[in-house]
């Protein structure tokens, strides 16, 4: 069959290239009738900024914010476009909601301000040639006194102290397939399967696989470690290379239970199909919920990563981004032997801020009321044992974090409700205007500390990044 599709395809492109050089020719003529008219179109793309009248973009509950709006193409200010904007606080119903015409100076919204802690965005559209474009900014109120909504189970640490029992009484059945392809002239790279809990931990039949991509130097030593745990989704990975260049040996996993190496087409078709929504499967039943068997699944690999031969047998750190962040920290305080963690943006954070009329966290399972709605008792008091809020409480090691206030999958009073609970060391590092995103400044501070903390043992302290970032 591989064999005929290879052949299909060959046909194919031969096709296309044959379809190609007839409209290349084509088009040569045509370009030469279109030269004598002088035809000339311009094209470039618009960016509407949204800022607020503050550097630091946070004000004292109570204080007036002013959000000014500009679009901008080619460098240049666009004016007389209508702009429509709306304010609100982040993810809920906009208070405010008018449309506009930009001058040369763009236009200034007075935006109001909040009686409490909290997050005000606003959000501005601008129609240039039949394409929309859009920009936001989000005013931050006292946020490090937000606090959070989820309750603490009082069964909580027994809960999970039930599950990391059951999980060791399974080996973990460990296979490696050296990945030449993957592997650098100083790094190993492997393929790695384990044995891990399946959906009723409580049955010892019932288990799954976990797979990840392990690097590892190849000069003989002994090497710290970092666990990368992954974002939301459904996708291959190849591995932490960059890290284990610099001496670390790194585990990058899946939480599905699917080999990580396969053809991208098939993490597309599960992800539209029978892993569509995951994040809610058996959200009814705290024993069988999707993420149990992905918390415990983290504290497995860890069970691998500290028994490789090449591991200095200390230094242990776990880090990732959004779905990764909330598992980094998860796994940080289920599993002592992790010494430090770096979390993006993290989700699964006081998700039921929704039923106290504020944003909530991802996956948002509690934003919508009504008929097809998560809002049930059983569904509630589940997440309750799997919101990052409760786990972060659990926190003793260093962590650095970082966010910006104008992300809208994971909002940021979600994260603050889990960071302001925190009593371990901590550094948060803002990159205020991104989005649900890493910029490369951020990804390079974060290696640099995982690296300083575990070689050295000790934290890297910085103050103001520069280029939008600062440290709190």
């Amino acid at each position: 069959m591989r064999f005929k599709l290879f052949c299909h395809k060959r046909r194919l492109c031969f096709a296309v290239a044959v379809v190609l050089c007839v409209a290349a020719q084509s088009a040569s003529v045509t370009f030469t009738v279109e030269r004598s008219v002088s035809a000339q179109e311009r094209v470039g793309q618009v960016q509407v900024r949204v800022s607020t009248n503050r550097d630091d973009w946070t004000y004292q509950p109570g204080d007036p914010v002013k959000f000014r709006i500009t679009a901008v193409r080619d460098g240049h200010v666009l004016k007389g476009v209508r702009v429509r904007y709306s304010v609100g606080p982040e993810l809920m119903p906009p208070t405010i909601e008018q449309t506009a015409t930009l001058d040369a100076e763009g236009i200034t919204v007075d935006a109001g301000t909040m009686s409490e802690p909290g997050f005000l965005r606003c959000v501005a559209t601008v129609a240039v040639d039949g394409k929309t474009y859009r920009g936001l900014a989000t005013a931050g109120f006292k946020p490090e006194a937000i606090s959070p909504t989820t309750e603490n189970p009082a069964d909580f640490d027994a809960f999970w102290s039930a599950g990391k029992e059951a999980l060791a009484k399974l080996p973990p059945d460990a296979k490696q397939t050296l990945l030449p392809d993957y592997s650098t002239p100083t790094v190993n790279v492997y393929h790695v399967s384990l044995q891990s809990v399946g959906t009723d931990i409580n049955n010892a039949n019932n288990t799954s696989r976990l797979y990840g991509i392990l690097c590892e130097p190849k000069v003989d030593g002994k090497y710290p470690a970092v666990l990368s745990v992954p974002g939301a989704g459904v996708r291959p990975y190849r591995g932490l290379i960059d890290l284990a260049e610099k001496g670390i040996i790194t585990f990058q996993i899946g939480i599905h239970g699917i080999p990580v190496t396969q053809d991208p087409l098939l993490y597309t078709a599960l992800a539209s199909a029978a892993l569509a929504g995951y994040a809610t499967f058996n959200l009814d039943n705290r024993e069988r919920y999707y993420y149990r068997r992905v918390y415990l699944g983290c504290v497995r690999a860890n069970d691998f990563l500290t028994t490789l031969p090449k591991y200095d047998g200390t230094n242990l750190a776990v880090t990732g981004g959004s779905q990764g962040g909330a598992l980094t920290i998860v796994t940080a305080a289920l599993d002592p032997r992790v010494k430090a963690l770096a979390a993006f943006y993290p989700a699964l954070s006081d998700m039921t801020g929704y039923l106290r009329n504020r944003a909530g966290g991802w996956p948002h399972m509690f934003r919508i009321a009504g008929g097809n709605s998560h809002r049930t008792k059983e569904k509630i008091e589940t997440s309750h044992y799997y919101d990052v809020v409760n786990f972060a409480r659990r926190l003793k090691v260093p962590g650095l974090y970082s966010w910006g206030y104008n992300d809208e999958v994971c909002p940021p009073t979600s994260m603050y409700s889990a960071y302001n609970v925190i009593n371990a060391p901590k550094q948060l590092m803002l990159a205020l205007e991104t989005g649900h995103n890493t910029t490369p400044e951020q990804q390079e501070r974060v290696n640099r500390w995982l690296e300083t903390y575990l070689k050295t043992g000790r934290a890297e302290q910085r103050r103001d990044e520069g280029g939008g970032m600062r440290d709190e």
